[in-house]
C-alpha cells in the first residue's frame, strides 16, 4: 500500500502532466489559429488575383472577337451591300466634351454614303446587350458629326447567337451577324431587304 506522501507526489506528477499536456494544447490551438488566419488572407489575395485575371480574360475575349471579324468586315459588307469600306477603323472611341462623356464602336466601316456601325460580342444573348446597342445607334451622330450624312447600318455581331436574340435584333432594324465555319453571314439579311 502506498503512503499519502507517494499519492500526493503521483497526484502532483499527473496534475503537472496535465497542465504540461492543456498547455500543449493552447499552444497547437494558438498556432492553428494563426495558420487559418494566414490561409484566410492567402485565400482573400488568391480570390482578388483570380477575380483580375478573370477581367482580363473577359477583356481579351471581346478584343479576340473583334479580331476574328475585322479581317472579314469588308468581303461580307461587299458580298450583302454592294460597296466596298473605304476604311475600316477598329475599337473607335470617341470623346465628346472633354473627357466627359465616350462612346466606343467596336468596328466602323465606311463605303460610299454608308456607314456600318458593328457591335461585336462574346455573349450576345444578353437582351442589356442589344438594347444598349440600340440607345448607343440613337447618339452616334452626335459623336461622330462627319457620319451625319451617312445612312447608319448597324451590324451586331458574334461567334452564334439564339434564334431569340436574331428576331429581336430584326425587329429593331439591325443586322444579325454569325460566323459559319470561316464565312461571316448576315442571318437576317433577306428579312430586313
Amino acid at each position: 500500500m502506498k503512503s499519502t506522501a507517494e499519492k500526493a507526489s503521483e497526484l502532483e506528477r499527473a496534475m503537472m502532466e496535465l497542465v504540461y499536456q492543456s498547455r500543449l494544447t493552447e499552444m497547437k490551438i494558438k498556432q492553428l489559429a494563426e495558420e487559418m488566419i494566414d490561409f484566410k488572407d492567402e485565400m482573400r489575395a488568391s480570390k482578388k488575383e483570380m477575380d483580375k485575371k478573370w477581367g482580363e480574360l473577359a477583356k481579351k475575349m471581346g478584343t479576340l472577337i473583334e479580331d476574328i471579324f475585322i479581317p472579314s468586315l469588308d468581303l461580307t459588307i461587299e458580298k450583302y451591300f454592294n460597296v466596298t469600306p473605304y476604311d475600316v477603323m477598329p475599337r473607335r472611341k470617341v470623346r465628346k466634351n472633354g473627357k466627359s462623356k465616350t462612346m466606343e464602336i467596336d468596328i466602323l466601316a465606311l463605303a460610299d454614303n454608308q456607314a456600318f456601325v458593328v457591335e461585336v460580342k462574346a455573349s450576345p444573348n444578353r437582351l442589356e446587350y442589344v438594347y444598349d446597342f440600340i440607345e448607343k445607334l440613337q447618339t452616334i451622330p452626335d459623336f461622330i458629326p462627319e457620319i451625319k450624312n451617312y445612312k447608319v447600318i448597324p451590324i451586331y455581331a458574334a461567334l452564334d447567337m439564339e434564334e431569340s436574340t436574331i428576331n429581336l435584333l430584326t425587329k429593331n432594324n439591325i443586322y444579325a451577324m454569325i460566323l459559319r465555319g470561316d464565312i461571316l453571314e448576315i442571318v437576317n439579311f433577306k428579312d430586313l431587304s
